[in-house]
């Protein structure tokens, strides 16, 4: 996608099929050509009249918009918030995935949660519990300690200046089609194919 204004909505990295049976081909197609799309034009929009932060990219709008002008600041972490999160989700899904972890991250979940399995109850507690819609993250703050949190709606662990490595995505369009009401079915779906290599990039990228 560009980097600023205008945005463009990227390609999945893999077939619309992929995550069969996980997650279904209807709705990765619904949730990637029409939601994640509608954040996208919205974004513009939104921007298009503001020609000062066109160079401005996702992550700075996400940043830093409590310094952009007051009648924008919530249209853009809605919909900047959108954009990046759902193509954090789209990235962080691989199918198979991985079983655990690569080094160095895998420590780092040792350090944090104890063990994998730690981990993987701890975060399924706090999907479970987002009240609505909104996402649960693996995220690290500034330095390079591992946290599990959740946020509502679109709001983004980069405006509270923390760095996501992974997220997923509880809206129901996420998972009503093939998984109806059963969020927890959806998520025990989720460890299957989640990309841990691409979670462990995000990490090496910011603590080299």
């Amino acid at each position: 996608m560009n980097e600023h204004y205008p945005f463009t909505n990227p390609p999945l990295p893999y077939p619309y099929e992929a995550m069969e049976p996980y997650i279904d081909t209807l709705t990765m197609h619904l949730h990637h050509d029409r939601h994640l799309q509608t954040y996208v034009d919205n974004l513009n929009r939104i921007l298009k009249d503001y020609p000062a932060y066109h160079q401005l990219s996702l992550e700075e709008l996400l940043m830093y918009q409590k310094s952009l002008p007051p009648e924008i600041q919530t249209g853009v972490r809605n919909n900047a918030g959108g954009v990046y999160n759902h193509i954090m989700y789209f990235s962080c899904l691989k199918n198979p995935g991985m079983e655990e972890p690569p080094h160095p991250l895998n420590q780092m979940i040792a350090k944090y949660f104890k063990d994998y399995s730690g981990f993987q109850t701890e975060f399924t507690n706090a999907a479970l519990s987002v009240f609505g819609s909104g996402y649960a993250w693996l995220v690290a703050d500034a330095f390079g300690r591992l946290l599990i949190l959740t946020s509502a709606n679109q709001d983004c662990p980069l405006s509270e200046n923390l760095f996501p490595l992974l997220n997923l995505d509880v809206w129901e369009h996420a998972y009503y089609l093939k998984h109806y009401n059963e969020r927890a079915a959806y998520i025990s779906d989720w460890f299957h194919i989640v990309n841990w290599d691409q979670a462990a990039a995000n990490y090496q990228m910011l603590f080299p």
